[in-house]
């Protein structure tokens, strides 16, 4: 499809990109009612999701960004809102996420989408359901849009994906990542990611992972090559990156997805903006805004909260509603 024109014109402070990144973290105080229903995985482990219904026959399946939860304030305004839309809302916690550490001593990773298709799985089988989108921020697009791409076979309820501020070359955003304008959000990212593989170290000494490089890690590419990859069965990063990077699955997505990646986003490289990929495709729209940070998109002004992302979100579902 041709690259969409957005219609994202932020005020003056969102021009800015970090304050557009920061500002739902902090200053978005919504709440919201879930229902959690806990589902068994075939390795012995457990998956936690959190469900907002309004008894619609359409879902909303969302995948929150690394290290975040279905409490992201990004996932509790989005759901929010789809549900005075009368659409469902599911969140997706990745193992270790929801709260409650899961049972093995791997989780999850950027391109990991078994558990998404349980998750779809469960969620099908109900009959409840005409219509399910599958909606992934940041980490969680990488894995919505590599699902889409790696399955030839999706339930017929399975009517599209959104995927929003996507690192879709993963090594390219944790380059950009290591930038000094970024340092702030990688060692927060780092302190987290750190603090619970030393966690599962004491719980699965079995696991032989190094202490001493885990403290010492200091970007992605150090936490992938003594975590991520040893876990997963990857011989380093290099090889995690390149695996499951989702720009490379993208020309086999089969139904209507639509990205949005904007063009001020400090966590994404020029390689994370897949536009050869898209620019012929006939069924994912990409939407590249001139403004909007990572997973930002925020337009309020003066109190009140304008939500184009969410708006954007719900247009693009309604209009592929069966």
């Amino acid at each position: 499809m041709p690259l969409l024109k957005s219609t994202y014109e932020p005020a003056v402070l969102f021009r800015n990109t970090h304050f557009n990144t920061a500002y739902k973290t902090l200053f978005f105080v919504d709440s919201i009612q879930y229902t959690r229903e806990r589902v068994k995985t075939n390795d012995g482990d457990f998956i936690d999701l959190d469900i907002s219904s309004v008894e619609s026959d359409t879902l909303v399946l969302a995948l929150h960004g690394l290290e975040g939860s279905s409490q992201s304030k990004y996932i509790v305004s989005v759901l929010n809102y789809l549900n005075l839309q009368n659409i469902d809302g599911a969140a997706l916690n990745f193992r270790g996420c929801s709260g409650v550490d899961n049972n093995k001593p791997y989780s999850y990773h950027s391109g990991k989408t078994d558990d998404v298709d349980l998750a779809i799985t469960y969620f099908s089988a109900q009959n409840k359901y005409r219509n399910i989108f599958l909606l992934g921020y940041s980490m969680g697009g990488n894995v919505a849009l590599k699902y889409m791409g790696t399955n030839k076979n999706l339930p017929p309820e399975i009517k599209g994906a959104i995927a929003i501020s996507v690192p879709c070359d993963l090594k390219g955003s944790a380059v950009a990542l290591e930038s000094l304008s970024n340092i702030l959000y990688q060692n927060m990212f780092m302190k987290t990611l750190k603090e619970k593989s030393l966690l599962k170290l004491n719980k699965f000494p079995e696991a032989n992972l190094n202490k001493e490089a885990i403290v010492n890690a200091k970007t992605f590419k150090d936490f992938d090559n003594v975590v991520t990859a040893p876990l997963f069965g990857f011989k380093n990063a290099e090889d995690y990156w390149e695996k499951n990077s989702s720009k490379q699955f993208i020309p086999e997505i089969c139904k209507p997805t639509l990205l949005i990646n904007a063009l001020d986003d400090s966590f994404l490289s020029e390689s994370c903006f897949p536009f050869s990929e898209t620019q012929n495709h006939k069924k994912v729209y990409f939407e590249t805004p001139k403004y909007g940070g990572h997973v930002g998109f925020n337009s309020t002004l003066f109190g009140k909260d304008l939500l184009w992302s969410e708006k954007r979100i719900f247009e693009f579902i309604n209009h592929n509603i069966s």
